[in-house]
């Protein structure tokens, strides 16, 4: 049985319910009919009830520190099944990034200065808990730009992990967005093992979405263009670099296409 690893920057009903949370809902289940192993991930967003949503945390894979621009941020994760599924989600955690805390932007809608940060920190706390759970995905397909930092560390920091040596990464891009450049010390703090500051250089000084979107392409080995209003800019990009890419089809033809789009992209 084929394995994909879904993470996600928003899943409902743990959330409210937006492109993003509908999408992170619906995918791994209709992979999972499809006969897929299905594992997915999402942030442990301060604005989620962990009683109402039953979450737990789980001892055994919580308690370890990642070090992000020389600072000690403990990993904590938590665990809940979406209710009338028999999917588990897997929650990333952390006081100083997620606790107490809206999702990408404040309560006067304004973006966090650190969200950059908060990216990387989620991208390390997924790929270090999957190689805890000893679990090999086939493809891990992320979703949201909470996710774009994955593809850069799958292909680079941990490109000889043995849980990641041979997957193939799907990056879908939707039109949600911050608004605001990432901090100033984005380009330093995504350095990670072979995640080197000289792979960052192509990218703008201004590091924004735009920017954090290319680099999800570039790491990637497929693009999903989930609606018509997704950055041209991006889809052209994703195009001059020969991606794979898929056009996210009606809801009744999902488990059919997307089945079609894996087994191309496997081989």
């Amino acid at each position: 049985m084929k394995k994909v690893l879904f993470i996600n920057q928003e899943i409902t009903p743990y959330v409210p319910d937006t492109e993003l949370s509908l999408m992170g809902n619906l995918m791994p289940q209709k992979m999972q009919e499809a006969g897929y192993e299905i594992r997915t991930f999402m942030p442990k967003w301060g604005t989620i009830n962990e009683r109402r949503g039953q979450l737990h945390e789980v001892i055994r894979l919580s308690g370890m520190n990642l070090i992000i621009d020389d600072m000690d941020h403990p990993l904590i994760i938590k665990v809940a099944t979406i209710p009338q599924t028999r999917i588990q989600v897997y929650f990333i955690d952390n006081e100083d990034y997620f606790q107490k805390r809206k999702m990408t932007a404040d309560e006067f809608g304004k973006d966090y200065a650190d969200n950059g940060e908060r990216a990387i920190f989620f991208a390390r706390g997924v790929l270090e808990t999957v190689k805890k759970l000893r679990w090999v995905p086939d493809i891990i397909h992320c979703q949201g730009w909470m996710s774009t930092v994955i593809p850069f560390y799958v292909k680079t920091a941990y490109h000889e992990e043995p849980s990641f040596a041979n997957t193939k990464v799907i990056t879908s891009l939707f039109d949600s967005q911050p608004n605001i450049a990432f901090e100033q010390k984005f380009k330093q703090s995504i350095v990670f093992r072979e995640a080197t500051s000289d792979l960052m250089e192509k990218y703008g000084e201004n590091f924004d979405y735009m920017e954090m979107g290319k680099l999800a392409i570039d790491y990637s080995d497929a693009i999903v263009k989930t609606s018509d209003r997704v950055s041209k800019e991006l889809i052209n990009y994703a195009t001059q670099q020969k991606k794979l890419i898929l056009n996210h089809p009606a809801e009744d033809k999902i488990s059919e296409e997307y089945n079609n789009f894996y087994e191309q992209l496997l081989g």
